[in-house]
C-alpha cells in the first residue's frame, strides 16, 4: 500500500534502525518506546492487522511470531518480554499493518493499561 508507514519502512522509503529483516520480516527500535527494548516486527507484505495475516497466510504469521522471539533473544531478554499486537482502534492500533511489539528490559506490570 503506497500510504502505508510500514510499507515505506519495509521498503526502504523511510530510514528505521533495523534490529532483524529477513525475505518476509522486518524488525525495527519503535521511535517512541514504552520500555528499555522496544522493537516493532511487521511482516513485510502488507496485512491490516493480526486477524487478516492469521486467515489469509499462516506460514508468514508463523515467521513473523519466530521473528519476534528471534529479536527477544538478539536483546538479551532472557529474564523476560512481552509480545503485543494491537487490533483495531478499540484494541489500540495505531498503524493499519499488521506489528507486534516486542517489550523487556523492565520488569513489566499488568494490567498494561
Amino acid at each position: 500500500m503506497s500510504d502505508c508507514l510500514f510499507c515505506k519502512i519495509s521498503a526502504g522509503e523511510i530510514p528505521a534502525q533495523i534490529v532483524l529483516e529477513t525475505e518476509s520480516v522486518l524488525a525495527f527500535r519503535d521511535i517512541a518506546p514504552q520500555a528499555p527494548t522496544h522493537v516493532v516486527v511487521i511482516s513485510r507484505e502488507h496485512f491490516d492487522n493480526v486477524a487478516q495475516l492469521a486467515n489469509s497466510n499462516q506460514v508468514i504469521a508463523a515467521q513473523v511470531l519466530q521473528a519476534a522471539t528471534d529479536v527477544a533473544a538478539l536483546e538479551g531478554l532472557a529474564q523476560g518480554y512481552r509480545i503485543v499486537t494491537n487490533t483495531g482502534s478499540d484494541g489500540g492500533q495505531s498503524v493499519e499493518h499488521v506489528h507486534f511489539h516486542v517489550l523487556g528490559g523492565r520488569t513489566l506490570t499488568w494490567p498494561p493499561g
